[in-house]
C-alpha cells in the first residue's frame, strides 16, 4: 500500500473540528515521517462552529485553554464568539498548511480493518452521490461525540397545537426575524444561558423556560492581572502563564466543588443572588437540585445573562410544561407563558462516531460494547483512536493530550517495527463498567441507557480520563505496554 498517494494514507483522521486539526498539527511535528489526510463530512472545517448559527453562540470555556496550545489566543477576552473561533481555527488551518490535507464533502459510512493486510478500509461518499474507497494504517476519530443531523427528542405535550414558530438551535434559520416577538426558549443549559441575552436586542421578551435550573457563573471578560502580565512579560511567556493560570483556577474550582460542594453550593448562591433583580428569587430559579459540577457550569461572560434579567427583556419561569397552546405555554403550577416563537434548547443527540459502521476482519464492531483504553484506544480494535476531549473543563486540552498520546504511540510502533496495537481487557470479567463522561446532564444519562457511548472501567487503564496534568503525563511518559498488544505482520 502505496502512503500518502492517491488514496491510501499512513494516518486518516475522520473530522475537520477542533480535535482534527489539533491531532493534524501534533502528526505533522511528531511525526513528520508519516501520511495523512483529514475526511470532513461537511463542506468547511470547524465541527460545532461551522454547524451552529444561533444567536450570540459562543464557547463556555475560556480560549486560552479551549485555543490551540500550539498557536496562542490573541484577544484579551477569555469568552469568543462562534465567528471569532471560525476564524481563528481557519487561520490556524492556513497557517500551518493543515487546509491543504482536508478533503471536503468526504462522508466515511464504514470502516473495516484486515488483518491480512494489516490496514483499514473506508468506504467513502463524496458529494453526496461518487462512493470512494480510501485505505489507511491508523484511524484517528475527531467526530465529537453527538449528532449533528437529529438532535435530542423532546417530549413537549401539546407542541403540535403552537401557531407560532418552534425552532431546535441545532438548525437555526437564517431569516428568522424575532424582531418584537415573545420568545420562549425551552431549556436552561448553556445554550439557553446564551441565546437569551443576545435575542433581547430585537425581540419583546425573552423567557427561558426551565424544568429544573443550572448553575450561572458569571466569567469576566477581562482581568487586571493579565493586562499586568501582558504589559511585563514577552507575548509568548504571558500567553504561558495566562493559560495556565486559567487552567489552575479551572482546576482548582472543579476540585473545590466536587470535594466540598456545601461550601461551593453556598458561595455560588451568594454570587448568584447578587446579580439578579428583585423580582425574580433566586429559589426556586436558580437552586439546582445536584451540586456544583456534577453537570457541566455555564457562563456568563460580563455577566450578560444576568444584565438581561435586570433590564426586564429577559425572564426566567421555572416548573413543568403542562400543554402548549395556539400561543402560549401552560405549566403545572398554573402560570401561563405567552409566546409567538418556541425554541427547544432541549440538548444534543449522543453518537459516538458519527454514526460509521465498523467491523474487524468482517465482523460488526458495536463500540458501546467496548472498554476504552486510557480514554483514546477501543478494546479490541486494531490501529484505530478517537478523540474525546473534557466535559469538566476545556475540550481542547483533553483533544490535545489524545494527539499527543497519538504520536508517541506512532513512533513507538515504528521504533519496535510493529504493524499493529489491540487493547486487550484481559481483565474485563472482574471490573466495573463506568460511564466514559461521569457527568448527571440529562443528554448524557440518555447516551448511558441507550448505549450510545464506549465505557470506562474500574481500575487501570480503562479508568476514564479526568485530569488533564495525569492524561498528559500519562500520554508522553506513561505505560504503553500494560492492556495493549502489539503485533508485528507482513502484508507483503
Amino acid at each position: 500500500m502505496a502512503k500518502g498517494t492517491g488514496n491510501a494514507f499512513d494516518v486518516v483522521c475522520i473530522g475537520a473540528g477542533i480535535s482534527g486539526i489539533n491531532t493534524a498539527y501534533r502528526l505533522q511535528t511528531q511525526t513528520p515521517h508519516l501520511s495523512y489526510t483529514i475526511l470532513e463530512n461537511r463542506s468547511a472545517m470547524g465541527g460545532t462552529w461551522d454547524l451552529f448559527k444561533y444567536p450570540g453562540i459562543r464557547s463556555d470555556s475560556d480560549l486560552y485553554t479551549f485555543g490551540f496550545p500550539f498557536r496562542p489566543w490573541q484577544q484579551q477576552h477569555p469568552i469568543a464568539d462562534g465567528a471569532s473561533i471560525m476564524k481563528y481555527i481557519n487561520d490556524t488551518a492556513e497557517e500551518f498548511g493543515i487546509d491543504k490535507h482536508i478533503q471536503y464533502q468526504h462522508r466515511v459510512n464504514s470502516v473495516s480493518w484486515k488483518s491480512d493486510q494489516q490496514h483499514w478500509v473506508l468506504d467513502v461518499l463524496v458529494n453526496g452521490s461518487e462512493k470512494k474507497t480510501i485505505y489507511a494504517k491508523f484511524i484517528v476519530l475527531g467526530t465529537g461525540y453527538y449528532n449533528y443531523n437529529e438532535p435530542l427528542a423532546a417530549t413537549i405535550p401539546g407542541i403540535e397545537n403552537f401557531g407560532g414558530s418552534i425552532v431546535h438551535p441545532q438548525f437555526w434559520p437564517q431569516d428568522l426575524d424575532y424582531t418584537g416577538k415573545k420568545v420562549v426558549i425551552i431549556g436552561s443549559g448553556a445554550t439557553a444561558i446564551t441565546m437569551l441575552p443576545a435575542m433581547t436586542d430585537k425581540a419583546e421578551k425573552v423567557t427561558m423556560l426551565q424544568r429544573s435550573p443550572s448553575y450561572v457563573v458569571n466569567q469576566p471578560q477581562s482581568s487586571p492581572i493579565d493586562q499586568f502580565l501582558r504589559r511585563i512579560l514577552p507575548a509568548a511567556w504571558a500567553f504561558k502563564v495566562i493559560r495556565m493560570r486559567f487552567f489552575l483556577l479551572g482546576f482548582l474550582f472543579f476540585n473545590f466543588c466536587h470535594y466540598f460542594p456545601n461550601a461551593a453550593r453556598n458561595a455560588l448562591r451568594k454570587d448568584t443572588i447578587k446579580e439578579l433583580p428583585k423580582n425574580i428569587p433566586h429559589d426556586p430559579h436558580f437552586e439546582p437540585s445536584y451540586s456544583p459540577w456534577q453537570q457541566r457550569m455555564c457562563m456568563a461572560p460580563s455577566g450578560d445573562f444576568y444584565e438581561a434579567l435586570r433590564n426586564g427583556k429577559g425572564d426566567v419561569a421555572t416548573g413543568v410544561i403542562k400543554e402548549v397552546t395556539d400561543h402560549a405555554i401552560s405549566l403545572e403550577s398554573g402560570q401561563v407563558v405567552d409566546a409567538d416563537i418556541i425554541i427547544t434548547a432541549t440538548g444534543l443527540k449522543v453518537r459516538f462516531g458519527g454514526g460509521i459502521q465498523m467491523y474487524v476482519d468482517e465482523k460488526p464492531v458495536n463500540m458501546s460494547d467496548k472498554y476504552v483504553w486510557k480514554g483514546a484506544l477501543l478494546q479490541d480494535v486494531p490501529n484505530f483512536i478517537f478523540v474525546m476531549g473534557y466535559v469538566n473543563a476545556s475540550w481542547t486540552l483533553g483533544s490535545d493530550a489524545t494527539a499527543q498520546l497519538t504520536t508517541r504511540l506512532l513512533n513507538t510502533m515504528r521504533s519496535r517495527k510493529m504493524t499493529s496495537v489491540v487493547p486487550r481487557a484481559t481483565d474485563a470479567s472482574s471490573m466495573e463498567e463506568r460511564p466514559s463522561l461521569n457527568l448527571s446532564s440529562t443528554y448524557l444519562k440518555i447516551a448511558l441507557k441507550t448505549g450510545a457511548m464506549p465505557k470506562a472501567g474500574s481500575g487501570g487503564p480503562w479508568k476514564a480520563r479526568s485530569n488533564y496534568m495525569v492524561d498528559m503525563w500519562n500520554a508522553k511518559w506513561g505505560d504503553l505496554n500494560t492492556g495493549l498488544q502489539f503485533y508485528r505482520v507482513s502484508s507483503d
